[in-house]
């Protein structure tokens, strides 16, 4: 399976985003009120700068206490984040996902945020694809 046949069973809706200057606890709780893990950081909604997740806010936290809730996202955001195209395997992105120890991932093409997904639509995909191998393995053995 392709990150775009996962992309093409979530729902539908533009790609949550928040500038650099949105302070932690707007980020926070846009996460909230989305019920959302994680947020692409951008200026204009199309290029990637950072990535901000649940657990980066809750690290800093743990570290600094709820001071940390007045900083800019900029401050906090992941930098480096590791994108897919919609051409890749599920399966190898559920590798680097687990390796990366991270759980969302924008979907890029032609340098441009497509989509995002996260461990658990690669997850529910590959679910739903060994139901579908275990049926059809079922059917020949049935002989149906």
């Amino acid at each position: 399976m392709q990150v775009h046949q996962i992309l093409r069973g979530k729902a539908q809706g533009q790609i949550i985003t928040v500038a650099p200057s949105t302070t932690v606890a707007d980020a926070a709780r846009l996460l909230a009120e989305r019920r959302i893990g994680a947020v692409i950081v951008s200026d204009d909604g199309v290029q990637p700068l950072g990535i901000l997740s649940e657990r980066d806010i809750v690290r800093d936290l743990g570290r600094r206490g709820a001071i940390c809730l007045a900083d800019k996202v900029e401050a906090l955001m992941t930098r480096n984040i590791i994108g897919c195209s919609p051409h890749d395997q599920a399966d190898s992105v559920l590798e680097r996902m687990t390796n990366g120890r991270f759980r969302h991932m924008p979907v890029i093409e032609g340098g441009k945020m497509v989509g995002i997904i996260s461990i658990g639509d690669v997850v529910a995909a590959r679910i739903s694809e060994l139901a579908m191998e275990k049926e059809a393995l079922s059917g020949m053995i049935m002989g149906n």
